[in-house]
């Protein structure tokens, strides 16, 4: 048996509220503009071009999709090893790229969401990427920029603490972290929206996922954080914009054990 608790949460799961809800009043059907598809960057915020598909297509190798598939797997250990920034800017492009704008509020993308709504905004701690100052960034996409936010004193370490403790979530080279503007997508789906932002937080992260392997890299999706926390991090006001999802990123790491099978191969001529 389950308790009432247990089935309000599960009810979320569902589609029923579809049924519920008065699309008339949603503030699309009234004619009010739409947000806009990515927050405004302050005129003095520092900006960094990112490399675009000519220069990164060179260094992210030929691995298939199929391969891409048949490796993915959460990696929770990463190599001391930076990232380029020519990595970074395909890992965004495959997440978060734009193909072309629609409208004001919308457009289209390297992952799907509901109605072209696109909700989230890309926030990158910053530790071991090159030709990068450490510190938080957030993503431009309409541009295929980095803007530089702060620094962040002791960001393994706040990365932790915010993360419950999951230390690899502070070790990475790079962490992103997806906030959500929840207003984009109640503009056309009013009460609905909420479950399908959700849904959409999946396909970025799965794009991240297959992105790592064709980079040598790895990622693990963490839905476990200190909301508050988090979002002091990043410097959101937890209402309108908040934290939905964490994915830490950093060069595959390789296992002790596999270690010393290597220094053991040394000696065999293997």
């Amino acid at each position: 048996m389950i308790d009432d608790q247990l089935r309000a949460h599960r009810l979320f799961l569902t589609d029923h509220l579809r049924k519920q809800t008065d699309f008339s009043q949603t503030d699309q059907s009234r004619g009010l503009p739409p947000p806009p598809v990515q927050k405004p960057v302050p005129p003095d915020a520092r900006r960094v071009s990112l490399p675009d598909s000519t220069q990164w297509q060179e260094s992210i190798g030929q691995t298939s999709l199929v391969e891409a598939i048949a490796r993915r797997e959460s990696r929770r250990r990463f190599a001391e090893e930076e990232l380029t920034l020519a990595e970074l800017s395909f890992l965004l492009w495959a997440t978060q790229g734009v193909r072309r704008m629609l409208g004001h509020g919308n457009a289209l993308r390297n992952v799907p969401s509901a109605g072209a709504r696109h909700s989230f905004e890309t926030y990158l701690f910053i530790r071991n990427v090159s030709d990068l100052a450490p510190g938080l960034y957030r993503y431009l996409p309409l541009e295929h920029e980095l803007v530089h936010l702060r620094n962040v004193p002791d960001m393994e370490a706040a990365l932790t603490r915010a993360a419950y403790g999951q230390k690899f979530v502070g070790r990475s080279a790079v962490t992103f972290v997806w906030a959500c503007i929840p207003e984009r997508m109640e503009w056309r789906y009013g009460l609905t929206a909420h479950r399908v932002i959700l849904l959409d937080a999946g396909h970025v992260c799965q794009n991240l996922y297959l992105a790592c392997e064709a980079v040598a890299a790895g990622t693990c999706a963490v839905a476990a954080y200190d909301q508050a926390e988090m979002d002091q991090l990043l410097g959101v006001d937890g209402e309108e914009e908040f934290a939905v999802y964490v994915a830490p990123v950093g060069k595959r790491g390789v296992l002790p054990f596999l270690k010393k099978a290597k220094n053991i191969s040394r000696y065999h001529g293997s």
